[in-house]
Formats: C-alpha cells, sequence, structure tokens
C-alpha cells in the first residue's frame, strides 16, 4: 500500500488564500455574465429544479446578495471560496497517491489554471460540479488504494449533492463503471458498501429527481437543444479544448498522471480512472456534449501527476526552476486570458477566444439603449408598455439596470423564464429586443417598428450581434393567447 504522507497544510492553505486574493478585487471589473444576471432572477423564485438547471446555484447567488448586497462583487463571492476549496480537495487527492508538501502543493496550483479561474471567477454552475467530480475520485481512490469500502459512502452523499449543481455526475460514473468493468478491479463493484452509497445518492438527490421526473426531464430537452444548437463546434472544439482546459504549459503533469496510473503497479488498482478518461472523450463526443465536461477527470489527473513530477525534481535543481518557470507562465496566460485584467477597450482578441470575457461587456450599454427607445414613446403608450426579450441575458441586465431608468417590468419566453410570463393583457405595447430577423419579429407580434441595433461600443461581439430593439403597438392576440407559442429552449 502506498504510504498517505501528511497534509501539507501551510502551502496548500497559502494557495487557497492566494486565488481568493486574486478573485475578490478583480470581482467588479467588467460587469456580470448573462448566466450571472439570469441566476439572479432564478434566486428570487426558489424551488426544486428549473428547465435548465438544478437549483443551487441560483441558491446561492440569492444567499450572497442577502448577506453581501445586490451587487457584481456579491453574485461572485461563492465562486471564489469554492476554488479556495478545490485547492484542498486537488491536494487531497495527490495525498492518497503518495504525494508529500510538493505535489500536494502542486496539485493543489490547478485552482490557477484557465478554466478554474473562468469558474471562480464568473457565478455558474461547473465549479461546484467540478468539486463534486473531485470528490469522487477522492473516496473512489480511498476504495481502491486503502481498501476503505465505506468511502462508497463518501461518493453516494457527493453524487446527491452533485445533482443540485447540474446534472452532469452521472457521466463521471457511468465512465467509471465502464472503466471498472474493463479493467478492475470487479470485486469493488460487488460490496454492499456501494450499494448503501447508491441508496445515500438517490435519497439526497431525490427532491431534484422527481422535479425531473414530474415536469417531463426538461434537462433532457435542454441537452438536445444544446447539442442541435452547438453540437458541431463542440465536436470541433472537443480534442484542442482537452490541452487548455487546466494550461497548455502543465498538459506534462496530466499526462505524467495517466501514464503513472497505467504503468505504475502500486497504482494498479487504480486504472480505472485512467481508463474513464478516453471513455469520456469518446462519450462527449458522440453525444456531442460541450468540451469542458471532461475537466474533472483532467483536474483528477493533474492531481495524481504531481506525486512522479515530485519525485521527477527530487534534488534537481534545474528541473525545480524548468517546473516554477511553467507553474509561472501558466499562471499568467490563465490570469490574462480568465480574469479582467486588462482594460475592457483592450480585450477584443480574448474576447474573441473566450465567450466568458465577451458575455461579461455590454449589458449597461445595451440597457441604456432599450431605456432611450423606451423614454421616446408618448406617455399613454408608455403606461401600456411592457418590455420582452429574446434570451435571458437581455432580460437579466434590464432586471437588475432597468430600476435606474424606470423602465417597465421584463418578459421572456426563454427556457425557465416562460413559466413567469405572461405579461398582463393590458399591457398592449411591447418594446422588443430580439436577435430574430425583422420579418420573423413582425410574424409574431404583429407590425413592429425597428427603433435601434444593440452596440456595446466596443466591436466585441458576444451573444447579442444581431440584437435589435422594436416596438410594437398591434399584437395580434393578448399575451396569454400568444405565450405558449414564445416558448423556447436554448
Amino acid at each position: 500500500m502506498i504510504p498517505r504522507r501528511s497534509f501539507a497544510w501551510k502551502p496548500v492553505t497559502a494557495v487557497a488564500v492566494l486565488v481568493v486574493l486574486l478573485l475578490l478585487p478583480l470581482s467588479s471589473r467588467y460587469d456580470y455574465h448573462r448566466d450571472e444576471l439570469y441566476f439572479r432572477i432564478l434566486g428570487r423564485h426558489l424551488q426544486w429544479g428549473y428547465v435548465d438547471q438544478p437549483p443551487l446555484v441560483p441558491l446561492l447567488s440569492r444567499m450572497s446578495i442577502a448577506v453581501f448586497g445586490d451587487s457584481l462583487w456579491a453574485i461572485r463571492v461563492p465562486g471564489a471560496l469554492l476554488l479556495a476549496a478545490m485547492a484542498f480537495l486537488t491536494a487531497l487527492i495527490a495525498r492518497e497517491v503518495g504525494g508529500a508538501a510538493v505535489g500536494q502543493t502542486l496539485a493543489a496550483s490547478a485552482v490557477f489554471g484557465t478554466f478554474p479561474l473562468v469558474g471562480g471567477h464568473v457565478g455558474n454552475t461547473q465549479l461546484p460540479d467540478l468539486l463534486a467530480w473531485l470528490g469522487v475520485l477522492y473516496f473512489l481512490l480511498r476504495v481502491l488504494l486503502r481498501g476503505s469500502e465505506r468511502s462508497w459512502l463518501g461518493v453516494g452523499v457527493v453524487t446527491g449533492l452533485a445533482l443540485y449543481a447540474k446534472l452532469l455526475i452521472p457521466l463521471l460514473l457511468i465512465c467509471l463503471l465502464l472503466a471498472l468493468l474493463v479493467v478492475g478491479p470487479r470485486r469493488v463493484l460487488l460490496s454492499r458498501w456501494l450499494l448503501a452509497g447508491a441508496g445515500l445518492a438517490v435519497l439526497i438527490g431525490l427532491p431534484n429527481i422527481l422535479y425531473q421526473v414530474f415536469n417531463d426531464f426538461p434537462q433532457a430537452h435542454m441537452a438536445d437543444a444544446i447539442a442541435a444548437d452547438k453540437g458541431t463546434d463542440s465536436r470541433i472544439q472537443l480534442l484542442p479544448f482537452q490541452l487548455i482546459l487546466i494550461g497548455l504549459a502543465l498538459v506534462p503533469v496530466w499526462v505524467a498522471g495517466f501514464v503513472t496510473l497505467v504503468r505504475d503497479p502500486r497504482l494498479r488498482a487504480a486504472r480505472s480512472i485512467a481508463v474513464a478518461y478516453p471513455i469520456m472523450v469518446v462519450l462527449v463526443f458522440v453525444t456531442a456534449g460541450q468540451p469542458y465536461y471532461p475537466i474533472g477527470l483532467v483536474l483528477g489527473l493533474f492531481a495524481i501527476g504531481a506525486v512522479p513530477v515530485e519525485r521527477w525534481m527530487a534534488g534537481r535543481a534545474g528541473r525545480r526552476v524548468l517546473l516554477g518557470v511553467a507553474v509561472g507562465v501558466n499562471l499568467v496566460i490563465s490570469v490574462v486570458f480568465a480574469l479582467p485584467v486588462l482594460p475592457v477597450s483592450q480585450v477584443g482578441f480574448i474576447a474573441a477566444v473566450n465567450s466568458t470575457v465577451a458575455d461579461q461587456i455590454g449589458w449597461n450599454v445595451y440597457v441604456r439603449q432599450v431605456a432611450a427607445v423606451y423614454t421616446a414613446l408618448p406617455a399613454d403608450e408608455q403606461q401600456r408598455a411592457v418590455l420582452f426579450t429574446s434570451n435571458y441575458g437581455e432580460a437579466g441586465a434590464l432586471d437588475r439596470y432597468g430600476a435606474a431608468y424606470r423602465l417597465p417590468a421584463v418578459y421572456s419566453g426563454h427556457n425557465e423564464l416562460w413559466n413567469y410570463g405572461p405579461p398582463p393583457d393590458s399591457r398592449t405595447v411591447a418594446i422588443v429586443v430580439s436577435q430574430a430577423p425583422a420579418a420573423e419579429v413582425n410574424a409574431t407580434l404583429g407590425r413592429c417598428d425597428l427603433k435601434a441595433q444593440l452596440d456595446n461600443g466596443l466591436g466585441i461581439e458576444n451573444e447579442e450581434p444581431d440584437g435589435a430593439i422594436y416596438v410594437c403597438r398591434n399584437l395580434p392576440a393578448p399575451w396569454h393567447t400568444l405565450w405558449p407559442g414564445l416558448q423556447h429552449y436554448d
């Protein structure tokens, strides 16, 4: 059995503190991400699930706003703290495979990778889901390498909790199960503790599972919509993404983790974790899943790979310098591409390759443009006006900033927001923000006048490149009649 070293509390805690100190001062730069604007609305309507996601992240947004106030900084505090927790979890994984202080610290430094920093900066579902994947890998290593069958209970608890963040955890479990069946040890699948863990997962996740069942599995429909909308791009990006998820400079570390699991006889019992990775890449490709889906396994391999890298550096000053340079270069690149460190006027190239940056730009400007259209209406039309948007980002921005311009209520048929409509039938003037062609807007909402094009003034393309503002005064039917046809998932 591989000896388990003392946990490196001081250096790992230093990494966790450093990542929080990096993230929080930058939290208020640029603007909300479109998903954060959406979560802010969902957090006011707490329930066991939504058509496009489980309830955890909207709940975290609501709680943070309640504590720190309704600000951009507040909504990003949970992400920074979760990323700090990831530093400890990756270090624990390295410890399970024999990592000492250097290996554990290197494993913890995964939080400075590109994708983890994006997840820690912008409030989204990826980071809590990522923590759950790492938690499953940690407890599975304890089962496989330590013979701790009761750790199946940990797998079950983490899986049940993960269902409230994102419904991706079954993908990891399927890949691990297939890998165990292929390379073993198969005997661990016969443990009564595995059954107990599965029972715990179902029990803890039951409310969200029941929500899916009683609402016709809405997230399955969402997955189909995403695959139809982005499937081709996702397949093209899948393999390149694997190289940049943590950072190109540190690819050798997670590759070392893969190779070590396959070749080191001391880790023979844990080979299934390495085998699960190519299985997952194939499944994500076949199902047209998002190219970042395998990141949890990549981070697990990185944490494991930190241990042979630690041995490789032992007593070799030149190698330590080489690794230090790689970590430093990776950190600089990750910070520039993931975080709002550059002036917003200079992020054109970065926004072009990182849509998360692009989608944090322009919301205040867009709302001002909508407000200009509204204030130009005659007083009687303002009293009968309502805002209607084509997507939740536009709706969230108008909800967040509209009060300053005394704008009317906003509605949308996009995803969960459709369930919060329709507008009152008395609101017969619609200010419409839409990406659809003018002919489609007119066909749906009657004769509409094009008033303005959305323009962030920086030439940065995000998901609003074709956004336009219309005024529709001749709705073809009352809102309650139109509403069923305005629902759309994407």
